[in-house]
């Protein structure tokens, strides 16, 4: 008997983002799939858009037209701190998020203490007050208490000094083989190492590509042209 495929975890169609009154899109009817546990880099030079489709993907921003449709459930931007309350305190912003997303307030707080390294005195400032390494110490540290199906990256390793870029890599990457990802990063190597396919935008395009190799090779192009 032939197996029926799985349906994809995301389908994206026909994704556009443009800002009122700029004479053209960030990016316009990006069309893409994310399987249930595939790993996708989105690579671009610097103002191509990568921030921008991560945080549409993650519900922060909307686009101008358009379908984002999840069937497993994604974490917020990891490494975008604006999904922050920020006159509250991060002790409030964890126990909104605990409550939220059904999650004991405790045994979340104890979990994102033990990894953000924030320390009691910051947890009792308001999260605007913080440094932007800071607030995404806090996004990493909560996604990864409450747990998700898909993680939605934006440079969180770039956070911290090289332990906890190392922590980052073995909670994202090592704990949670079994987990999606989509990943927007400059870093080769931890593409190379951890994506399986890549989505690469340029001049408002996009274009996926099936051997991460080969889309490193026209990135790399991009980037010195």
């Amino acid at each position: 008997m032939r197996s029926v495929p799985a349906s994809p975890g995301l389908s994206v169609s026909g994704l556009t983002k443009a800002w009122p009154r700029s004479p053209r899109a960030v990016f316009a009817d990006l069309d893409f799939d994310l399987d249930r546990r595939g790993r996708l880099a989105v690579l671009g030079r610097n103002g191509q858009g990568k921030s921008t489709l991560i945080r549409i993907l993650g519900g922060a921003w909307t686009p101008t037209r358009g379908t984002v449709d999840w069937r497993m459930t994604p974490s917020w931007p990891i490494g975008f701190g604006g999904g922050f309350q920020g006159s509250l305190s991060g002790l409030d912003n964890i126990r909104f998020l605990s409550r939220l997303y059904e999650r004991p307030f405790e045994s979340t707080l104890e979990r994102v203490e033990d990894f953000a390294e924030l320390g009691a005195d910051a947890l009792k400032r308001p999260v605007k007050q913080w440094s932007d390494g800071m607030r995404a110490r806090l996004a990493f540290g909560l996604s990864l208490a409450v747990e998700f199906d898909c993680y939605l990256i934006d440079e969180v390793v770039a956070v911290g000094d090289a332990r906890f870029q190392e922590k980052c890599r073995i909670e994202l990457f090592d704990r949670r083989a079994d987990r999606a990802f989509i990943m927007a990063s400059h870093d080769e190597r931890l593409i190379r190492d951890h994506c399986d396919r890549a989505l690469v935008i340029e001049n408002g395009q996009g274009r996926i590509f099936e051997e991460v190799g080969e889309a490193l090779e026209v990135y790399a192009w991009l980037r010195a042209a």
